[in-house]
């Protein structure tokens, strides 16, 4: 789920390195960091440096903020470096380095209905609560198998021009085009879509999980021919947008914000019947640099401090609550945890997701295909 979304985050990043928004010091950092991803992950661990961990991320600049928020503060207070690795913590990637029975990744930025699947089946170390602070988690976001550290958010942004005497203030006027006519867009990985979908037929929001997949196909399906894009990554979400393809759509909320900025205030969002999604790290069963360091690593994540540092430059949401204080009032409408905007939204159910993700995508690509 997190997959593209992360990918996205790394061309927010280059787009602000682009337009001198961060240091070339921060842009020099992720160029070595996205050279050096190759050999990680592929070589022995036998001739790394003795103290060090390996936390793989979605690649490229992704790095960047990594490294400065979480690695070199690590480092400085333990003597332990953290390198990074792009190639992509998938599931299957995961599964594959402890099936080898020489694992050489230690933390993977990974989705936690993931991480609790392969954690049920051995392949991911226990959270120990007894280094990690579940209090530093926000309410319902602390799992067995994963480490509560960013959110994301799908809303729902619109055309101010268009709308902005009567703005949409739902998922039942996004999926009413009579009365706000035009095209729309939504995301091409289901995530949000189904709950979204079923929001508009009438389901209660606390009434949504378990999903009522055979409904929510069926409104999709109707719905379909108002599609102009299931999109794929967050710069088309964000162009067909800007360019007047489509009245709304169902975006990220890092891209909301930049569709605001890039409009001049044209198209804006709402945090209304959001849906909440989380990102985590965790920790390979088996890992080379040792449990205990990598769960002294979560904990030093926590810190207001550092998530703030990913909250500036890839607009995650932070995972401990005592970070929002840290974030100016001007620029507290963007995070979708701020308690003003959390309380509009719903969170995705984890466990749902776990269990149900494969077959309910397969169902979703074929109906958005046929």
């Amino acid at each position: 789920m997190n997959g593209p979304f992360q990918r996205d985050q790394l061309e927010i990043l280059a787009g602000k390195a682009k337009r001198g928004q961060i240091s070339r010091r921060d842009f020099n950092t992720g160029l070595a960091l996205l050279l050096g991803t190759s050999a990680l992950g592929l070589g022995s661990r036998a001739e790394a440096q003795a103290k060090e961990l390996v936390l793989v991320n979605w690649g490229g600049d992704a790095g960047t903020a990594y490294d400065k928020a979480y690695g070199q503060p690590f480092q400085a207070a333990t003597g332990v470096v953290v390198k990074q690795d792009g190639s992509g913590p998938t599931e299957g990637a995961i599964q594959a380095q402890v099936e080898s029975g020489k694992p050489t990744w230690d933390l993977v930025d990974v989705d936690p209905f993931s991480a609790e699947a392969l954690g049920k089946k051995g392949m991911m170390e226990p959270v120990d609560y007894a280094v990690v602070d579940r209090s530093k988690f926000r309410e319902g976001f602390g799992w067995e198998y994963a480490a509560s550290t960013y959110f994301f958010s799908y809303i729902i942004a619109y055309d101010a021009t268009k709308f902005g005497d009567d703005p949409p203030k739902s998922m039942a006027d996004f999926f009413d085009v009579e009365k706000y006519p035009g095209k729309r867009g939504l995301y091409k990985w289901g995530v949000g879509v189904w709950e979204a979908a079923l929001l508009a037929d009438g389901v209660a929001p606390e009434d949504l999980y378990p999903l009522d997949l055979e409904r929510a196909h069926k409104k999709i399906a109707d719905f379909k021919q108002h599609v102009v894009s299931f999109w794929g990554g967050g710069a088309e979400s964000q162009s067909i947008l800007l360019n007047g393809e489509a009245s709304m759509a169902i975006v990220w909320s890092t891209r909301a914000r930049l569709i605001e900025q890039d409009s001049g205030g044209d198209v804006k969002f709402l945090w209304e019947q959001g849906m909440i999604s989380p990102g985590a790290l965790g920790v390979v069963k088996g890992n080379p640099g040792g449990a205990e360091t990598a769960m002294q690593f979560l904990a030093s994540t926590q810190e207001p401090e550092k998530q703030i540092i990913m909250f500036e430059m890839l607009g995650q949401g932070p995972a401990n609550p005592a970070t929002d204080a840290l974030i100016p009032e001007e620029e507290r409408r963007f995070n979708p945890v701020d308690p003003a905007n959390f309380a509009l939204q719903i969170p995705v159910d984890v466990a749902w997701y776990e269990e149900n993700y494969g077959p309910a995508l397969d169902e979703y690509l074929r109906i958005i295909s046929a």
